[in-house]
């Protein structure tokens, strides 16, 4: 028979692995070939210190002349907060109580609010990795009638999402917080919320939204180290460090094989890096494998880890993900990045060790899955960008 100790210990034994796995490396191609660790968190952040340039005690010289005057290293520390990162899922009391006598029934549930849990998880976890950290998810162009909203980019917003708008000036607007995203029209880049007549006067153009209670709190991902306007990254002044710029370029136009190799070609020689991956919008990755098609006869492929399937330049695996910005191309070296973490996804306990437990005045029980991360880069000079790419 099905009891909620039985369905604590499943959540426990059986399905975080399982959801660990998923989180980790079926969230999306960069987030798999990033290794995660657990050195250099003290407390709540993150301090890494970070060697950048050469040891200066070298050189050359007469045989008796003078030795290489001694010089160390140069070092700067990282540091940033620890993100916490949640995931819940919620099953009625109706549900469980229906399927006490069946195990089969309650197993189907089970998988089906994990299934939903990690799906709901990797879409929002893979969106962070190209985020800068501040939440921000479009901006708002206009506000039409019925709560239907034109922003300016919808591939970061989906159906069911609770967001909070907030103000150009970045103030949470009264009235308009944990709003349920009803709609999505991703041809007209619309969405449509619940609640109360928003209107254009208290949401403004250029407003924008967040996932609830979300501004401020989500990893420091892509968007933060390629940010053109941020003054510092990772607690350091990139005006002081001018290595803590990494290479960029716009306005690419047509992409061809030259393009990408000078870019690639520029990153090595300026920073020694070694570029080992590259992720794009879906768009110019159509427009790479059409350049592919014109110019040689088979359009090369490779798989890489996590089980996803990439096109090949030069040996460097080219993938699109769903999040990158359209007319664009990142050029990492995936080895400069860490996922640093307390732990690896745990569940939240209450005092009694239970994972399950009863929201207040509902009959409902929810369970919680957390983990205190960040993402940091320790090389940004080492790692490019293409932009305005054209698409077809």
């Amino acid at each position: 028979m099905v009891t909620m100790q039985t369905a604590d210990n499943a959540l426990k034994s059986y399905y975080l692995d399982a959801v660990t796995e998923a989180l980790d490396m079926k969230v999306n191609p960069l987030l798999a070939q990033i290794k995660k660790s657990t050195a250099d968190v003290w407390g709540k952040d993150v301090r890494k210190l970070v060697r950048y340039g050469v040891n200066g005690g070298i050189g050359a010289g007469t045989e008796t002349g003078n030795l290489p005057a001694a010089h160390g290293n140069n070092y700067v520390q990282f540091t940033s907060t620890l993100k916490n990162l949640y995931g819940t899922l919620e099953i009625s009391d109706k549900a469980i109580r229906a399927s006490a006598n069946n195990e089969g029934a309650f197993v189907n549930l089970l998988n089906d609010e994990m299934e939903a849990l990690v799906r709901s998880s990797s879409f929002n976890f893979g969106r962070m990795l190209y985020g800068d950290g501040t939440g921000k998810l479009c901006s708002v162009v206009s506000v039409g009638s019925n709560n239907v909203i034109t922003m300016d980019d919808v591939s970061a917003v989906a159906e069911g999402m609770l967001v909070d708008f907030y103000s150009s000036a970045d103030a949470l607007i009264s009235g308009t917080d944990g709003r349920v995203v009803t709609a999505v029209d991703r041809d007209n880049n619309t969405i449509t919320v619940d609640g109360a007549a928003i209107t254009s006067t208290a949401v403004p153009k250029d407003s924008y939204i967040t996932l609830q209670n979300s501004k401020g709190c989500e990893i420091t991902g892509l968007g933060a180290i390629f940010s053109s306007t941020a003054t510092a990254l990772y607690g350091v002044t990139r005006a002081d460090h001018p290595w803590m710029k990494p290479y960029t370029q716009t306005d690419v136009g047509s992409i061809d094989d030259v393009t990408v190799q000078t870019a690639i070609d520029t990153i090595e020689r300026n920073s020694g890096s070694r570029i080992n991956f590259i992720v794009c919008s879906f768009g110019v990755r159509r427009m790479l494998a059409d350049y592919f098609n014109q110019y040689k006869t088979y359009t090369p492929a490779m798989e890489i880890q996590g089980g996803y399937k990439a096109l090949s330049f030069g040996g460097i695996p080219v993938v699109a993900d769903r999040f990158c910005p359209a007319g664009t191309m990142y050029l990492l070296n995936t080895d400069d990045f860490r996922l640093h973490q307390l732990c690896d996804w745990q569940w939240l306990e209450g005092e009694d060790g239970k994972i399950l437990r009863q929201v207040p005045g509902k009959p409902v029980y929810t369970a919680t899955l957390v983990k205190y991360a960040e993402l940091m880069c320790a090389r940004p000079f080492g790692q490019g960008m293409l932009t305005g790419i054209d698409e077809d």
